[in-house]
């Protein structure tokens, strides 16, 4: 894909920024960020990103919530989830809602990189 459009959507900002840097990095520049599932869910619906990276813990709507959402606008829409340790239950429920993968946060950025080009 010559230059994929990736919508990060985390609350913190700077995961938003670690995971924008490592991607920019890998040559991936063309990057939207979410703050909240809300602005999400909002981004993902006008922008039709080719791949989004999704917390699943954010103020508000829940990165599932937001999985789901999405996936009942876009059932082709391509989504990896990010997770702190000890979340294994919601990432195989993430998947089962059409997650394609995740990545254990603190991600390691040639596993964050690998995951994304995989799945691009």
């Amino acid at each position: 894909m010559a230059n994929p459009l990736v919508l990060i959507a985390d609350d913190a900002a700077f995961m938003r920024k670690m995971v924008k840097v490592a991607l920019g990095e890998a040559g991936i520049t063309t990057i939207i960020e979410a703050s909240n599932g809300d602005q999400a869910v909002e981004l993902y619906k006008k922008e039709h990103p080719d791949l989004v990276l999704l917390d699943i813990t954010m103020q508000g709507k829940s990165g599932l919530e937001v999985l789901k959402e999405i996936m009942a606008f876009d059932d082709a829409a391509k989504v990896i989830m990010c997770s702190a340790i000890g979340q294994e239950q919601v990432v195989m429920e993430a998947i089962q809602s059409g997650a394609l993968d995740y990545i254990i946060k603190p991600f390691q950025k040639d596993k964050l990189v690998e995951t994304v080009q995989n799945i691009l």
